[in-house]
């Protein structure tokens, strides 16, 4: 069904925001080695925080439910976002210390990048007292399960105002499962291995099995591999000139997210035309260097 077709879709990003410092070098240095980076960028990442840029780049209302705190640092962080059009529900505005700062290297003849970051350990966020309104004003909650408590607190709120709720599964965390249970859309990435799975095939019948509606798994370049409720199949990802892969899953998600949110109960034609439309936006993301030059 179609929720107010034509108007603009509002987003509720639940999950992780860092302090992105990205540097483009030939190769990842070695033990005491130096590099002079060709290029740097600084910005905000995270994956809620880069889908709820691309949900805002791509004209939806994007609402970002996250911890950043006042540490000087933490103004770079708010001001990207805000550049970026994503209003933001900061739930430790008073911390003094510095955000999570991901320090991320980009090789520049291959575009795989390598990470260090501290992630969300330095929280641990309790849902906040408007938690329900907050749902209410959005079509469509996506979650990267970090923050978990919030993250499960959020979800079962937004499966009770028939919202639905999309997760980017990059990674399997403890309170995954929990999560799984209130969630109608899946995305994994290669590296999303729940206990007992070997294979792609593997995570999607356990996806089913938890009761998630619609799923799907991503490989780099290859077809997405995907499930529903009668049907399964493969959607082709363009194959472009990579320049960077820094947040393209990111970026899928947040394009998947908008593509889905005037939509309460998808059907198969709807996820695979939203997965192939995420992945175009997804493969345009990869053509630059960094997480906003694509947008320009």
């Amino acid at each position: 069904m179609v929720r107010g077709a034509g108007r603009r879709a509002e987003g509720l990003f639940v999950g992780l925001c860092t302090l992105d410092v990205i540097q483009l070098v030939d190769h990842v240095p070695g033990p005491d080695e130096k590099l002079t980076a060709h290029e740097q960028t600084v910005a905000a990442g995270g994956p809620a925080a880069n889908a709820a840029v691309t949900f805002a780049h791509l004209g939806g209302a994007a609402r970002l439910l996250t911890a950043i705190g006042s540490h000087p640092l933490a103004l770079a962080v708010t001001a990207d976002l805000d550049r970026a059009g994503v209003s933001v529900t900061d739930l430790a505005p008073h911390a003094t210390g510095p955000p999570a700062v991901s320090s991320i290297m980009v090789t520049a003849s291959t575009g795989q990048r390598a990470v260090a970051s501290t992630n969300a350990t330095a929280h641990r966020l309790a849902p906040p007292d408007d938690l329900g309104a907050l749902v209410a004003a959005c079509d469509i909650v996506q979650f990267d399960g970090h923050h978990m408590e919030l993250a499960t607190a959020t979800a079962q709120a937004a499966r009770s105002a028939g919202r639905l709720t999309v997760l980017d599964a990059g990674s399997w965390k403890p309170g995954t499962e929990i999560l799984l249970e209130w969630i109608d859309v899946a995305v994994c990435s290669a590296d999303f291995r729940p206990p007992g799975t070997r294979t792609a095939t593997d995570v999607l019948r356990l996806l089913r099995r938890q009761g998630v509606t619609w799923a799907a798994v991503t490989q780099g370049g290859r077809p997405i591999l995907w499930a529903g409720p009668d049907s399964n199949g493969t959607v082709e990802v363009p194959s472009v000139p990579v320049a960077d892969t820094l947040g393209a899953g990111d970026v899928l998600h947040g394009a998947l997210t908008h593509h889905l949110a005037t939509r309460r109960q998808p059907t198969s034609e709807d996820f695979v035309r939203a997965l192939r439309a995420a992945s175009l936006v997804a493969a345009r993301s990869c053509g630059s260097f960094g997480t906003r030059a694509w947008m320009r």
